[in-house]
């Protein structure tokens, strides 16, 4: 998350372009109808050697909210900004066909982006609302945050309300959004956010406030593969 783990590649498109990319197409699908304008668009920017943030139209410095500094070409910038955090659309039980698939709290592993179980609609009885999600997007639950779980649909499928799957279109790497989501940066802020005692959740504007640390998108990748040898040869020992 602070830029470490690979070289940077001054070739590679900064993450600023990449932000600006999704900007762009969040404007596209405005204008299309399919989604509605934002109240306020986050930008975060450097100057005069501080951390600035403009947000409907009232600029303020952020710098005691930036935890560490970044790499060049990397940006800071809200989750929210690269995702459609909250977002969410519903199914009712009776629209949702039996071979498809659904997905509970329990069949996430925590701590290890694990799939558990894959179950069909028609091997359980379940009434209630679901969220619908897409193949390739992250699926991250917002109900104690602490047990960290987070995957990939490998299919699209259907999911309790209590994860939120999660659309970082094509300028995030969602391997990357993954590793960032599990990662103690991330976590120890939701815990810190989450409300209520119990069942503490991550509360849907804290989600979209996080800070995300944004490689170029080839370094996104570059992390990626690092982490996946690391973790190989951690498991030959």
């Amino acid at each position: 998350m602070q830029g470490r783990l690979v070289e940077q590649d001054p070739g590679d498109e900064p993450a600023d372009a990449l932000l600006e990319r999704i900007r762009a197409e969040k404007r596209r699908l405005v204008k299309a109808g399919k989604i509605k304008k934002s109240k306020g668009e986050s930008r975060i920017f450097r100057r005069d050697n501080s951390h600035y943030e403009q947000l409907g139209g009232v600029e303020r410095c952020i710098d005691d909210e930036i935890p560490f500094d970044l790499p060049q070409g990397w940006v800071w910038c809200r989750l929210g900004s690269v995702c459609n955090f909250g977002d969410c659309e519903n199914a009712e039980s009776a629209s949702i066909a039996p071979e498809a698939w659904l997905l509970d709290l329990e069949d996430i592993e925590k701590d290890s982006g694990r799939l558990l179980r894959h179950k069909r609609k028609s091997e359980v009885k379940s009434l209630s609302t679901k969220h619908r999600f897409s193949a390739g997007q992250v699926l991250y639950s917002k109900l104690r945050p602490y047990l960290n779980k987070v995957i990939i649909a490998n299919e699209d499928g259907y999911c309790t309300s209590e994860i939120l799957p999660l659309d970082f279109g094509t300028a995030v790497y969602n391997r990357y959004a993954l590793i960032y989501l599990m990662s103690p940066f991330f976590v120890d802020y939701a815990n810190q956010c989450s409300y209520g005692v119990k069942m503490p959740r991550l509360g849907t504007q804290d989600g979209r406030n996080a800070l995300v640390p944004l490689p170029p998108l080839a370094e996104q990748r570059r992390i990626v593969a690092r982490i996946d040898e690391l973790f190989a040869f951690a498991q030959k020992w």
